[in-house]
């Protein structure tokens, strides 16, 4: 029988109110400049090329050898998260790619722009499922959806303002002797630095850590959590088993799908829109913002409304289906309207955007403690291999066909695929459709022996 019921229902809305306010602002800030740094690198793309003499395949290479390195440390970052604790493991993390994000202001030629992205992908490796690992912690399984939304809505701000920042930063050129694109990656990096320098003295690792929560406040919060666990996790918390646990690879799997939506039009985006006609730097980079302006009005309303049904599969699968179609329109009217185009760029915005939060709060309900580090880190660690191959398969595409609309329609099948996947897996799980909990036993069909 759960025990929530023996505490004041507010004691444990105080708790998760006073978490918000005090985990959130920072770590949304935190992302805003990890997925700035990591991204920018679009906004660069044509001065970098004309000056290293890059072609797009070079390009989308060094843009997605990032990813490699981020992938194959991401698991081991996320056992240094759950064993150090986030307060020193992000401070780890954040000083180190600061620098080299910086350090890519000075690449010479296309080897040392993949040397530095691959560094970068080291350096950044486990930032991401680190902060979900860490709102397990935090955060009751009901509330996940909408803090993760709160969480990923950086994504889309970070895009929009990062986009007129960074064509403001590109017209630097000729300042002090250096490139716009290298003022760019000095100044947009710099932060990071400064931010792992304060981080250990802003974060708390656990609610029984925090002595800015009451003592029933802290009870409330852990009860709640630990409650969570029995109704919906899986009872075994090993970090290797849950690496071989089946469904956390079909997640991984789905998430793939899913980044490769994502950074296929991060990446590509001032490409397009640089299709779309003869813009000024900063012109473009104005008209790139839109689409994330209108997907970012979309992702907070929608990520209550998964927490709200407990139909997070079903909202993931609805996402990704407006994605599709939104890439699938902007790809056929890309030479015919601008206007279209840049409608059905807004609407894949909306669905890349919506889907993020309610994906991963599925699979970062499926285990709790060492389990739930190992697990997340899979699933980020599969997923962002999206990331290496969106940007290499349209850099290609581009070669090959001299306009980036064939990138655009495989990304778009790539989605549908993954939303008709979602649909059919995760709706069945009690993770996807929280209704289905007291019936867990009954409706989890991929288990491994470690389960047994």
């Amino acid at each position: 029988m759960s025990t929530i019921t023996s505490t004041p229902p507010t004691a444990l809305q105080s708790a998760i109110r006073k978490a918000r306010w005090r985990i959130l602002p920072l770590i949304c800030v935190l992302y805003f400049i990890a997925y700035l740094d990591r991204n920018n690198v679009g906004f660069a793309r044509e001065s970098m090329s004309a000056e290293l003499d890059l072609t797009a395949s070079a390009f989308g290479l060094g843009a997605g050898l990032f990813f490699i390195g981020y992938t194959l440390f991401e698991i081991p970052s996320n056992a240094g998260m759950h064993r150090f604790g986030a307060r020193r493991w992000i401070a780890r993390i954040l000083i180190p790619w600061g620098l080299l994000a910086m350090g890519t202001a000075f690449v010479v030629d296309d080897t040392s722009f993949a040397v530095i992205r691959f560094l970068l992908g080291i350096a950044e490796a486990g930032f991401f499922p680190a902060v979900v690992f860490y709102f397990t912690l935090w955060f009751p399984v009901r509330e996940r959806a909408a803090v993760l939304g709160v969480f990923v809505l950086a994504q889309p701000i970070a895009n929009m303002i990062g986009a007129p920042l960074s064509g403001a930063l590109l017209e630097l050129d000729g300042v002090a002797g250096l490139h716009g694109w290298q003022w760019m990656y000095l100044i947009e990096g710099a932060p990071a630095v400064l931010f792992g320098l304060v981080v250990p003295f802003l974060l708390t690792d656990r609610p029984s850590a925090a002595r800015w929560l009451a003592p029933d406040e802290r009870v409330a919060l852990e009860t709640a959590i630990a409650d969570d666990n029995t109704r919906i996790t899986s009872k075994n918390h090993n970090f290797l088993a849950a690496l071989k646990d089946g469904r956390a690879w079909a997640y991984a799997f789905l998430n793939l799908g899913m980044v490769l939506g994502i950074y296929g039009l991060a990446f590509w985006l001032p490409s397009i829109v640089g299709e779309m006609g003869d813009f000024e730097p900063f012109q473009r980079s104005l008209v790139v913002a839109i689409p994330y302006a209108v997907g970012a009005c979309f992702v907070l309303w929608w990520s209550r409304r998964a927490d709200r049904t407990g139909k997070r599969a079903w909202h993931v699968a609805v996402s990704l289906s407006v994605a599709a179609i939104g890439l699938l329109g902007a790809g056929f009217t890309l030479t015919v309207s601008p206007v279209i185009a840049m409608a059905s760029l807004s609407l894949a915005a909306i669905g890349i955007y919506t889907a993020i939060a309610p994906m991963l709060s599925m699979s970062a309900s499926l285990f709790s403690g060492a389990a739930a580090a190992a697990g997340i880190g899979l699933v980020g660690a599969v997923g962002n291999v999206g990331g290496f191959i969106s940007p290499v398969a349209v850099g290609w595409l581009t070669d090959l066909t001299g306009s980036t609309q064939a990138g655009i329609l495989l990304l778009a099948s790539a989605l549908a695929i993954t939303a008709f996947a979602t649909w059919r897996f995760a709706g069945r799980r009690p993770e996807g459709d929280t209704s289905l909990a007291l019936n867990k036993t009954e409706i989890d069909p991929i288990r491994t022996d470690t389960e047994a």
